[in-house]
């Protein structure tokens, strides 16, 4: 109520109402007390703490019921201020999370929701000269709360900046900008809209812009009065000259609408009759075949526009500038195309979150954000669930991302009933169409989302509506159109954007003929704790399959909370919040505190700008980009071997065109010492300083690699028994694995708790029971081939084929004092057999205490595959592993049992133990939970193992 309608205006703030309110929460406090605005009042107040639910609604009503226990946030200050005439006074309220209410001097203002949108009111009226109470008033929940239940902590507050400012009585309204490039030139297409103008029929008054050197104006449409029917003749004492009207007048426009021919002397004036004034109070410019450098994500070029209004008197009454960037977004068949080109959508799915903050995020963790996402070569976001700050778009416009601006819309626990109830219609239009004219300047925003996962119904059709007829340029998205037939919801979506689709799924569409448009996945990859396994394949699929054009991950971030700032991170349930989802919301890619996890750094090698291949004595690069070259890098390669990496040498700069190859000659220091090497390594690095990375940046490695032989062992010794005082357990068997989140998905049925391979128990010196009393045959041979250095032949049979099995492998556990790791295999980063495209075979070395992989809530974390040789060392000693074939290792300070008994990381026991894993047998990790499970090849369900590795121990 009395909101001002939304533009894609952005005033300054005047004056900052950024600081300290008087607050109380009702109806828990009567007294006062001082908090910092921009504030969430569930971030700090016992009596309504952060409440975390995916689906289901926190309280038992129906829509549009509003509970009636409603936390409700009264926010007060004063502010003096000195009102002039001819000016308004605008309150600018950046985003209020719940239903608000503005009162100022007592004066009740007006009303908001669509809690990520600003609010603004025209206050002129309310105050005075002097000392002015602004109160703003938050109620948790209102019958709008039920298309805002997303994925997400529930929170309430005002999490984005509150401020005034004052525009004059005749100002500028709105601007709109339609920056189109094709075959080379950019056309620009600016509509100026103007309050206090609109009721004159003599105007005066224009419209000037100011863009590429170029200064045009035009002048502000006068109001037009539509033409009415002549009175009819009265006075029939004279003859009626005739006035020459054509036989048959009023039947020209109809005939002519309806494609029939008009005669072509009658043709001005048909054309007259059918044109139609321009809206009062608006300008219109049309620049064409304009000189200017597109823009892309790659190339993220930007122009100054200038828009002011002008007095008949030739005075600048009000201005606003514009960042514009001139591309074209179009659909043909079933490609997306950016001026005129395919793209492949390298996303990532993105909440507002702050540990310490919730949802308040500032622009320096903005683009913290949006450079680490950046580095890491993303090149698309979409802002799940709600449209994000402007400032947010601003950087994607700078830094050069694609953006799917997505609206304030998910009724999840009513998608059967909210797009389908009237009462509801006008909600789902205002904050489709608020986001729209807020958001449509962005060269960033490429595609509109309706929201998500609200069902399908006609209002989500009526909202679509809207969209088309105002914005053309872009298309719609939108998964619930699609959800359950992949070729219907054409009112709602002009993309098939599924979630977590089979890899199968994907094959059959693309190769059936009935498919009509491009494939761009909402959410896939699905990244809950040690998770995203099977990356690559997807992008197998999306870079050889027809209509396929890759997707957004889910999700960028974990949405885990630090509110006493004493980095014990908690999930759902840790605040009281009940009934809740738990760990639902850790599926980011980077941690809470955007500690970049494993999953991100196989995402980089996929999402590279290059991939590299080995032609002769030489390196043939492949420009994967889609418009730039590559002069923005430097690419450096080095030899790997046993002993560690080589010296890096720069490669001669390539500017390899987008889409194409060069070969480029290794230098004769690399090729000397490719004998024995274990891989070839070329790494690419920025050249520049940008915004998002300083010069030296390097943000994609890849290798070709090598044959490799692991040396035999030694077979010449006697038998013994294992026993050295470095062991504090000798290696043992082990068939379990601390269960990930996906291991444990409902879709898997308990099959791998059914194995009973959690527990084993001794039944002699070969047999082991299961939990469930199935027999595990161990036999082992130990050759001591020198002091403390024995070789192990290792033979397991499990109690059938087709049991599957999480890993196979030994445990060993050493005394304390040792801290440091050295291994030959797959690194630097954790890597699992279904995700590790991305990672570097070599020589590495890291402290024991930086090899785990701190998962909030704990789980099978830390493993390195292909590992042939690992030292561990220390004050206590050496302990050195040879494997015949390569293993996947895992060396931790925490055991299986512990790992599954914290609930949290930081609840974990402090120790110094370490915990070695060697397995010749290791399950990838899926995504099970949601989304496709690990793919067969990195299964294991065959009956029998057998391998053979040497340990050897010596004290300082």
């Amino acid at each position: 109520m009395n909101r001002l309608p939304m533009s894609a205006l952005r005033r300054a703030p005047e004056i900052v109402l950024d600081g300290t309110w008087d607050f109380r929460l009702l109806p828990h406090e009567q007294d006062w007390k001082p908090v910092q605005v921009p504030d969430l009042w569930t971030m700090r107040e016992k009596h309504d703490p952060p409440h975390y639910l995916n689906v289901a609604m926190p309280f038992e009503e129906v829509p549009p019921v509003v509970p009636s226990h409603n936390p409700t946030g009264q926010y007060r200050r004063t502010v003096e201020l000195a009102p002039q005439p001819g000016r308004r006074t605008i309150l600018h309220v950046g985003a209020a999370e719940g239903h608000l209410s503005v009162t100022v001097n007592g004066h009740a203002i007006g009303t908001s929701t669509d809690s990520h949108l600003a609010a603004e009111f025209d206050i002129t009226e309310a105050v005075t000269a002097g000392v002015n109470a602004i109160e703003l008033v938050i109620a948790k929940w209102s019958a709008a709360t039920y298309l805002e239940d997303q994925d997400h902590w529930w929170q309430s507050g005002l999490t984005r900046s509150v401020f005034l400012y004052t525009v004059p009585d005749v100002r500028l309204v709105d601007v709109a900008v339609v920056a189109d490039y094709a075959a080379g030139r950019g056309n620009l297409h600016v509509t100026v809209a103007t309050a206090g103008l609109d009721h004159l029929h003599e105007v005066g008054w224009s419209a000037r812009i100011g863009v590429l050197g170029r200064t045009e104006t035009c002048p502000i449409a006068p109001r037009v009065v539509q033409p009415a029917f002549p009175v009819p003749l009265a006075d029939r004492s004279i003859r009626p000259e005739p006035l020459g009207i054509p036989d048959g007048l009023l039947d020209l426009p109809s005939v002519d609408s309806a494609g029939g021919p008009v005669p072509e002397e009658l043709r001005p004036i048909v054309d007259l009759i059918k044109a139609q004034p321009a809206k009062a109070g608006t300008a219109a410019f049309s620049l064409k075949s304009l000189d200017v450098a597109p823009w892309t994500a790659e190339t993220p070029h930007l122009e100054d526009l200038l828009v002011e209004l002008v007095s008949p008197e030739g005075e600048v009454v009000d201005a606003a500038r514009f960042r514009v960037g001139f591309r074209r977004i179009r659909i043909e068949g079933r490609d997306l195309l950016v001026n005129g080109e395919r793209v492949l959508i390298q996303g990532v799915n993105r909440h507002d979150v702050n540990p310490r903050t919730g949802r308040i995020v500032s622009r320096e963790q903005m683009l913290t954000e949006l450079s680490l996402l950046k580095r890491f070569n993303v090149n698309a976001i979409r802002t799940s669930h709600y449209p994000n700050d402007p400032v947010f778009l601003d950087l994607c416009d700078e830094i050069g991302f694609y953006v799917v601006d997505e609206a304030d819309i998910e009724g999840h626990a009513f998608i059967t009933t909210l797009p389908h109830d009237p009462r509801y219609l006008p909600e789902f239009v205002e904050r489709v169409s608020r986001m729209v004219l807020r958001d449509r300047n962005h060269p960033s925003v490429i595609i509109w989302s309706l929201g998500n996962e609200t069902g399908y119904g006609p209002n989500h059709d009526a909202a679509a509506a809207w969209i088309r007829r105002v914005d053309p340029t872009r298309p719609l998205h939108y998964e619930g159109a699609i959800a359950h037939d992949w070729h219907a919801g054409h009112a709602a979506t002009d993309l098939v954007c599924p979630m977590y689709p089979s890899f199968e799924a994907l094959e059959a569409f693309s190769a059936d003929p009935r498919a009509d448009r491009p494939v761009i996945l909402c959410e896939y990859g699905y990244s809950q704790g040690n998770s995203t396994g099977g990356l690559h394949h997807y992008w197998e699929l999306f870079e050889n399959l027809p209509g396929l054009q890759g997707g957004f991950i889910w999700e960028f971030k974990d949405h885990a909370l630090d509110p006493d700032g004493d980095g014990r991170h908690r999930y759902g349930g840790d605040f009281g919040d009940e009934p809740n989802d738990g760990t639902t919301l850790l599926n980011g890619v980077v941690f809470a505190d955007l500690t970049p996890k494993p999953a991100l750094y196989e995402a980089r090698g996929l999402f590279s700008p290059i991939r590299v291949a080995r032609d002769g004595e030489a390196l043939r690069i492949r420009n994967r980009q889609t418009f730039a070259d590559l002069s923005a890098y430097e690419l450096q390669v080095r030899v790997e071997t046993e002993a560690g990496p080589g010296s890096s040498v720069t490669l001669p700069a390539r500017a390899v065109a987008a889409g194409e190859e060069a070969t480029i000659d290794l230098p004769g220091s690399i090729r000397a010492l490719l004998d024995g090497a274990l891989a070839l390594t070329a790494s690419l690095h920025t050249r520049r300083d940008a915004l998002w990375a300083p010069a030296g940046t390097e943000i994609a490695a890849h290798q070709i690699t090598f044959p490799r032989t692991p040396p035999p062992l030694p077979r010449n010794g006697t038998k013994a028994e294992l026993r050295h005082p470095l062991l504090r357990h000798a290696p043992r068997l082990c068939l379990w694995r601390a269960l990930t989140d996906n291991d444990q998905s409902h879709a898997l049925d308990n099959r791998f708790v059914r194995s009973g391979f959690f527990r084993l128990t001794p039944v002699d010196a070969d047999r082991y029971a299961t939990a469930y009393g199935d027999e595990v045959v161990h036999t082992r041979s130990v050759t001591q081939v020198g002091e403390g250095d024995y070789v192990l032949d290792e033979r397991v049979t499990l109690p059938h084929d087709n049991i599957e099995v999480l890993r196979v492998g030994m445990e060993f556990e050493l005394v304390d004092g040792f801290d440091r790791a050295r291994w030959v295999g797959l690194g630097p980063w954790e890597n699992y057999p279904d995700r590790r495209a991305s990672a570097l075979l070599g020589a590495w070395e890291s402290d024991i205490d930086d090899l785990a992989v701190p998962y909030l809530k704990p789980q099978e974390n830390g493993g390195r595959g292909e590992v042939t040789e690992l030292v561990l060392s220390g004050p206590a000693g050496t302990v050195r592993t040879q494997h015949a074939v390569p293993l996947h290792m895992t060396v931790s300070r925490h055991t299986v049992e512990e790992l599954e008994a914290a609930t949290h990381w930081w609840k974990l026991p402090p120790t110094r133990k370490t915990v070695v894993h060697l397995d010749i047998a290791q399950r990838g990790v899926g995504t099970a939970l949601l989304g496709p499970d690990t793919l067969p090849a990195y299964r294991h369900s065959q009956r029998e193992y057998t391998w053979q590795w040497r340990l050897t121990l010596a004290n300082p």
